[in-house]
């Protein structure tokens, strides 16, 4: 009951913390009984945090784990999974887009295919980037000629801000985490939101086959994996046995085919279908 509470109370307050630091920030009056209940409920939910991760850490040393190891399983079982991935995510985006902007792009295995696939979203990406500063500009003023409260300005604006930021990583850590094929496996990516890797025992075939319809950048439905680009897929793998996929949010699935699109598609089905070399 105790680690349920203090599990969900991670799921409220740091967001209304947020919004109290947003609304200070932006230099908004706030009475001084709401900054005196809201610090105390922080104070009272991070006594709370320590608590159960104290009794979470002891149980695990107590079970015979190490003190990383204990830790480890501390944060897993108090923070929950979702915001874990969330954070994840949000920090892998950040790097994502430092790496591309030094020009620094993770080696690729030697004797890997590398399959980029990022080429033909980078004009939308970059489209969608220009319309989304404009209307964050435009926004920023239509609501200061409109009187409305800083409070609200900066909110929306920190949001806008974070779509712009979003967009960037995406296109960055596409850019960066291409397919790959190796002698050993077939790795289906899709930035830092996905690694699906297919060992190539259980490839049964590779085939171009172009899409144009596809819904979503990453589904699951009816055992079939679809990783498009722009709405788009152009090679078709099926496999001889069943994977376990493991969504953008930390979701598992089981697929028997996978669709994804890359730049060259002919050099993929190529590579997928010569015969494996080991060292």
């Amino acid at each position: 009951m105790l680690l349920r509470t203090a599990r969900a109370a991670l799921y409220v307050v740091p967001p209304l913390e947020v919004l109290l630091l947003v609304v200070l920030v932006a230099g908004v009056p706030v009475p001084a009984p709401v900054l005196v209940a809201a610090e105390a409920a922080a104070a009272a939910v991070l006594a709370l945090e320590l608590l159960v991760a104290r009794r979470l850490y002891h149980a695990e040393r107590r079970g015979g784990a190490g003190r990383r190891a204990a830790l480890s399983a501390t944060v897993d079982h108090l923070v929950p999974p979702l915001v874990r991935r969330l954070l994840e995510l949000e920090v892998k985006g950040l790097a994502a887009i430092a790496l591309f902007a030094v020009r620094r792009r993770p080696p690729v295995p030697p004797g890997a295919v590398s399959a980029p696939y990022a080429r033909e979203q980078a004009p939308m990406l970059l489209v969608m980037v220009f319309l989304m500063a404009v209307e964050t500009a435009a926004v920023d003023l239509l609501l200061v000629s409109l009187d409305v409260p800083a409070a609200v300005r900066v909110t929306v604006l920190v949001l806008d801000v974070y779509g712009i930021v979003f967009a960037l990583a995406l296109g960055a850590s596409c850019a960066l985490r291409p397919h790959l094929v190796s002698a050993d496996e077939l790795r289906v990516r899709f930035g830092e939101y996905l690694d699906v890797r297919v060992p190539r025992a259980l490839i049964s075939s590779a085939r171009q086959a172009r899409n144009y319809n596809e819904g979503g950048m990453v589904s699951v439905a009816d055992g079939r994996l679809v990783v498009a680009v722009s709405s788009q897929t152009n090679v078709v793998v099926e496999l001889a046995e069943p994977v376990t996929v493991t969504r953008p949010l930390g979701g598992r699935a089981e697929v028997r085919a996978i669709r994804f699109f890359a730049d060259d598609p002919a050099a993929v089905v190529r590579a997928l279908r010569a015969p494996a070399v080991t060292a």
